[in-house]
């Protein structure tokens, strides 16, 4: 099944209109380098099950750290192109599950306060409804997925898939964070999802290892909170053991939590991408480490 149409030119038209002295339009010169000199290689079945991803995702700012999104391109360029993404976002909940459009429709641009510049920026990726019956045919008879045809792309979804696939021309469909889900439920989620990977789909998900925004200190962005690290350090301690469960209890378990996640949306996709590896319990890749305003943003790839 072919999950992928010719892509539409109206996100290359948007970055065109980017000032050329901007991170992020050199960031595009960066990726233009690659593409001469390291072209990168589609997926084939022969590359075998793509990993699943948890991202630190960033806001607009991350089109301003040129060293945060050659990371992030250069993680991209390590793993084959996929056919297709799958991503669950801290910034979708509902009560039940649900996918973003599968055609072309307008980024959510859930920020403020920043410059019109972010506004402008397009992600118009290609139709996705073969991706759409991949993803309700893993899914239990009893679970509708409801299409939100109204409904874009949010920031915890494109910002970060910008920086990694600029050219906007693989399929993506945001699936949404089921409200109140337990740890459990979501790890089966991930499960589902992980044979998709066999097909060259790329399963992320995308939060922010600590987001304690309220409690950053804005007069020294460049002082880590102990709440930051201590959270940081017990997280990468679990995941290098492999100890799922631990990580499940994290409500009683996770040092600053009260700080590192007032609320826990940013952190609970991880149990999706711990879901949707191999095995849950090996030890994962850490792709990107340390902080942003002394917020960990600590990312990783499961095999």
């Amino acid at each position: 099944m072919s999950l992928t149409d010719p892509t539409r030119s109206t996100t290359a038209a948007a970055d065109a209109g980017i000032d050329p002295r901007h991170p992020f339009a050199r960031h595009l010169d960066l990726v233009d380098s690659l593409d001469r000199t390291r072209p990168h290689q589609a997926w084939t079945p022969d590359d075998g099950a793509l990993p699943s991803l948890y991202l630190s995702h960033g806001a607009p700012p991350l089109f301003e750290d040129a060293a945060w999104m050659e990371q992030l391109a250069l993680w991209a360029r390590d793993l084959p192109k996929p056919r297709a993404i799958v991503i669950v976002s801290a910034h979708w909940e509902s009560e039940s599950l649900a996918i973003s459009s599968t055609v072309s429709t307008e980024l959510v641009y859930d920020f403020g306060g920043f410059a019109q510049t972010y506004f402008d920026m397009r992600y118009d990726t290609p139709e996705a409804s073969g991706l759409a019956r991949l993803v309700q045919s893993v899914m239990p008879d009893t679970e509708d997925l409801y299409e939100h045809r109204g409904r874009g792309l949010d920031h915890g979804a494109w910002v970060p898939l910008k920086v990694m696939y600029p050219h906007a021309d693989v399929p993506v469909l945001q699936l949404s964070l089921p409200t109140h889900a337990s740890t459990a439920k979501l790890l089966e989620i991930g499960r589902r999802l992980s044979t998709l990977r066999e097909q060259g789909v790329l399963v992320i998900g995308s939060g922010f290892m600590t987001h304690g925004l309220q409690h950053v200190d804005w007069r020294r962005p460049d002082v880590v909170p102990g709440w930051s690290s201590d959270f940081d350090a017990w997280v990468a301690d679990a995941l290098a053991r492999g100890d799922v469960e631990e990580l499940s209890a994290f409500r009683t378990r996770a040092p600053g939590l009260r700080y590192a996640h007032p609320t826990v949306e940013h952190f609970t996709p991880l149990f999706v991408t711990l879901g949707a590896a191999t095995d849950p319990t090996a030890p994962v890749t850490t792709t990107v480490d340390g902080y942003m305003v002394g917020l960990s943003r600590r990312s990783f790839q499961a095999a």
